[in-house]
């Protein structure tokens, strides 16, 4: 049986690998921050035997990004084995269920992509799910569903806690934190906002960033925090776990967002950040630009088409 798996595990694969075959690793470079120098894809791994999540913070429509996951999570699970599992923004945490009748094979595929909600790019995230649902591994839905994110952004926190109980349980507990600092100072900046006092800090509560009534700060930090508490709360049901976590850089990177929510749950978890991207240099990196972004920076050739516009 396992070497049944295998087989069709290296199938799935090697598809994938056909479907990105002009991807090598002339396309990419890995800069490990502790180390002060460029480094193999191994090298997460390693240091992951030391930590409890590694954070892949990418650009959604990045085609190397995608084909990095794939092998890391391979690499992840050579080393781990079952003690490897994948956890993802692109899944809300309301459709576990359905998640999980598809890992064990209870539905067919053509019912999960309409259940699960699946993005519009889901076949940049399927190599994944079919790697986990081939090999026996967790997948963690960790998500806020947006319609809990929306009321928060149109009613603030505290419409959140009208809410029935079984809907309080698809997003972070309440109260949870909200953004501030410096990441409030990033959230401002990406909305073209004046930022917050400079003698703010991320324990210093800054006014409420609204567009046109709409509390960015309140939607974008339930997001944060619900990612986060879906690790968390993965972890602490099942200790000793590799935890692979998938979300769009902007909710890791310079470990704002999910990282400092993350803490917040609980302290002692080790998280490890990447950060991806690309940079109109390659291949040729400056690293000092990049290296407050994360624990690994992976740079991308801008060169490749992108699975979307």
């Amino acid at each position: 049986m396992k070497k049944i798996i295998l087989i069709l595990s290296l199938f799935i694969l090697f598809a994938f690998k056909s479907h990105n075959s002009q991807l090598t690793e002339a396309h990419y470079r890995v800069f490990s921050v502790k180390l002060n120098k460029e480094v193999p894809l191994s090298q997460m791994i390693e240091d992951l035997q030391n930590a409890d999540v590694l954070i892949y913070g990418e650009e959604h429509n990045d085609s190397v990004s995608h084909y990095l996951q794939a092998q890391i999570l391979t690499l992840i699970y050579n080393s781990f084995g079952k003690n490897a599992a994948l956890s993802m923004e692109m899944f809300d945490r309301d459709v576990q269920p359905v998640m999980n009748e598809y890992l064990k094979g209870h539905i067919r595929e053509k019912n999960f992509l309409k259940d699960a909600r699946v993005w519009s790019n889901y076949k940049d995230y399927k190599p994944m799910v079919e790697f986990a649902k081939l090999n026996g591994l967790d997948v963690v839905c960790a998500n806020a569903p947006s319609r809990y994110t929306n009321l928060a952004g149109r009613k603030g926190r505290n419409a959140l806690l009208e809410l029935p109980k079984t809907s309080k349980s698809f997003f972070a507990p309440l109260p949870y934190d909200t953004a501030s600092g410096n990441y409030y100072n990033k959230l401002m900046a990406l909305m073209g906002h004046t930022p917050a006092p400079k003698n703010d800090t991320s324990k210093t509560k800054a006014p409420v960033m609204s567009m046109g009534g709409f509390n960015l700060i309140h939607a974008q930090s339930l997001w944060d925090a619900t990612m986060a508490y879906s690790i968390f709360e993965y972890l602490k049901a099942n200790r000793g776990k590799k935890v692979f976590q998938i979300n769009g850089r902007f909710h890791s990177d310079e470990g704002f967002a999910i990282v400092t929510q993350l803490k917040n749950y609980n302290k002692k978890i080790q998280p490890i950040v990447i950060s991806s991207g690309t940079d109109e240099d390659f291949p040729n990196i400056n690293w000092s630009k990049h290296k407050h972004l994360g624990d690994f920076i992976i740079i991308t050739d801008p060169t490749v088409p992108r699975t979307y516009k």
